[in-house]
């Protein structure tokens, strides 16, 4: 009796980022009928080329959903002070919705007492502790601000129709940013989580048992096939450059695709999973177009949902 082995569906982040993104301007048009624009300030420091990449990028999918935004470039040699003052302008002004303070700041900057400067009602990075308190507390997803990329996975799960509840899921990551705030929000889902990280005994064992993975360690295929269930459902956050010849063999071999790219740009991009596990799993997140996808996405999402609980 033969068994028919299905292959893996690719979890599309681009494809559901633009669903989103549709979605939002939308109801960026039906605010502006009701007399108001989500607004959404950026403040960039220094310059950091990678950071003022990602601050452009956000700065045009404003202009493309028609939500206003500013952005304020104070130099590297701020103090936290000056900070301070420009957080406390923008949390009174009306037509600034969203705040967002774009990391790494300055060593010298205390960035937790800016991040918490920010009033929670305006944190669109979810960052804040009254906002990650909410979080935890199990409020509803359409009541609070949370952090852009969990909240992105979760789009990701519900709107491919991956089941969580129930089922057992396991975050590789303990990160304010990313893996607790996913635990949170599996939790909340009615998911059973276990979360793991670097100094977790005998790990393999603990992410084969995962209906659902999510890899956010930051490091280069550090989770193996030996370490997936068959026809898991793997979520890959890892944004990791490869550039060295035998990482390109060890995870890519054969890969013209990926061959080429390393030829020309001298390293290729991927994620916390090798390339292997994906191909027993279920269903998966590609890197690139996946995960990393829809994180500015939810950036708006936040921006327009704390626009409108501000008016509520």
């Amino acid at each position: 009796m033969s068994s028919i082995v299905s292959s893996p569906i690719v979890l599309d982040g681009i494809a559901i980022a633009g669903q989103i993104k549709s979605e939002l301007a939308a109801e960026v048009e039906a605010a502006r009928e009701r007399g108001y624009v989500p607004g959404l300030a950026v403040i960039l420091v220094g310059e950091v080329p990678a950071s003022q990449i990602y601050v452009r990028s956000k700065v045009k999918t404003c202009g493309e959903l028609g939500i206003y935004s500013e952005m304020h470039t104070p130099p590297a040699s701020v103090t936290t002070e000056e900070l301070l003052a420009l957080v406390a302008s923008l949390n009174a002004r009306e037509n600034i919705d969203g705040i967002l303070i774009q990391l790494p700041l300055p060593a010298h900057v205390d960035t937790s007492r800016l991040l918490e400067a920010v009033m929670p009602e305006k944190d669109v990075d979810g960052f804040h502790p009254v906002n990650a308190g909410r979080l935890l507390s199990g409020s509803p997803m359409e009541e609070i601000l949370a952090p852009c990329t969990p909240a992105g996975i979760m789009e990701i799960l519900r709107r491919s129709k991956i089941q969580i509840r129930g089922k057992r899921a396991v975050v590789i990551g303990r990160s304010n940013i990313v893996g607790k705030p996913a635990a949170a929000m599996l939790i909340n889902a009615s998911a059973t989580v276990t979360v793991c990280h670097s100094q977790t005994a005998d790990l393999g064992a603990i992410t084969r048992e995962a209906d659902i993975v999510v890899a956010a360690i930051g490091k280069a295929g550090f989770v193996s096939a030996e370490m997936v269930k068959p026809g898991a459902t793997i979520i890959d956050v890892g944004m990791n450059p490869i550039s060295t010849e035998a990482e390109l063999q060890k995870f890519f071999p054969g890969n013209a695709t990926r061959r080429a790219a390393f030829e020309k740009r001298g390293s290729t991009l991927m994620g916390d999973v090798d390339p292997a596990a994906f191909a027993i799993s279920g269903a998966y997140t590609p890197v690139p177009g996946g995960v990393g996808a829809l994180t500015i996405a939810m950036l708006m999402a936040n921006t327009v949902k704390a626009a409108r609980l501000r008016r509520a």
